[in-house]
């Protein structure tokens, strides 16, 4: 079997690719920041909150680690709306990266916490510090530099994975590869740039994590 490569088509189409791309950062850094925040919040439920936030958030994190993110995806996309919650394309694949990555980060900082000596939580205590307090400017920051390579392994999942979002028509950077195979025939050539591109991107974020980590913990190496 003889097959020709033919890339020309990339001329036509890169104003959909490079719409793709945006769409998967804008993904990338909605779900990063939003999630990541409220992984602070939910590990702080669970490790030094109030006992009755502690179990509804425990049923939040282990539903959403033990459930296809796909799954999760749809139940936003095309559940909600049976119940009165109507939601674009992007505002349901945001929604859903954010829930999915805020139960993983909630877990790696909730590590982070518990890995942290006592004498810091007495510290605090010396200090007349409520526990929020404590959290915040004594626990954190430490907990956070033993866990972010973690963290920063996650996210780059958590992008790559953002790829099921074309499912429900958003315009990812997957999106855009079916949509020019399925004009182009292309099919090798699409998904061919398309992986290389995805792999560019967690190269990148990789980077760029590592350097948000040097400069946040700088006697860490986040590498």
């Amino acid at each position: 079997m003889h097959y020709v490569f033919h890339f020309g088509w990339i001329s036509e189409y890169y104003p959909i690719i490079l719409k793709g791309i945006g769409v998967t950062v804008e993904l990338t850094l909605v779900g990063g920041l939003i999630g990541i925040s409220l992984g602070m919040v939910s590990a702080w439920c669970r490790t030094l909150g109030p006992k009755w936030l502690s179990a509804p958030v425990g049923v939040y994190v282990e539903l959403i680690r033990n459930t296809p993110f796909m799954i999760q995806l749809f139940f936003i996309f095309f559940g909600l709306p049976s119940i009165g919650f109507k939601l674009t394309e992007m505002e349901a694949a945001n929604l859903a990266m954010v829930v999915n990555l805020a139960a993983y980060a909630c877990e790696i900082i909730r590590a982070g916490i518990e890995a942290t000596p006592k004498g810091q939580f007495e510290a605090g205590a010396a200090l007349a510090l409520k526990p929020l307090q404590t959290f915040r400017l004594i626990i954190l920051i430490p907990a956070l530099q033993r866990i972010w390579p973690a963290l920063s392994s996650q996210l780059v999942i958590v992008m790559l994975g953002s790829a099921v979002v074309s499912q429900i028509a958003a315009q990812d950077l997957t999106y855009a590869a079916n949509y020019i195979q399925s004009r182009t025939f292309r099919a090798f050539e699409a998904y061919t740039v398309s992986t290389v591109l995805y792999l560019l991107l967690a190269i990148l974020l990789r980077q760029l994590l590592a350097l948000i980590g040097s400069h946040l913990f700088p006697k860490v190496t986040t590498r």
